[in-house]
């Protein structure tokens, strides 16, 4: 196994409160993949919704996923002021959310 130098990949799970209007969702969600235009540390944004049959997204029915080319991008991004701003308006409506923060490994066989 080969782990990817410098690449970190910056996963949040969420869920939105019950009542959040599917117009203000999609602001929101214009809003997360507009940060990759605003902070340069941040390298691609993707994002999309639960389709698993499995039933067991504990409730989460959103993913985003963005890409760093390093740790210290990472910390850079989270202290950058487009991103606290953008936290402050979709942290408020969200009813749980989990953040994971993780380097690729690629497998060789």
């Amino acid at each position: 196994m080969e782990e990817q130098k410098g690449v970190l990949i910056h996963v949040m799970l969420a869920k939105f409160k019950d009542g959040t209007p599917p117009d203000l969702i999609d602001q929101l969600i214009k809003g997360f993949a507009n940060l990759v235009n605003l902070t340069e540390p941040m390298k691609s944004f993707r994002w999309g919704t639960d389709l698993s049959i499995e039933n067991l997204d504990q409730g989460f029915t959103h993913v985003f996923e963005s890409t760093f080319e390093s740790a210290e991008g990472l910390t850079g991004y989270i202290a950058h002021p487009a991103h606290v701003e953008y936290a402050n308006l979709i942290l408020p409506n969200l009813e749980k959310f989990v953040v994971i923060d993780y380097k690729p490994t690629i497998v060789r066989i």
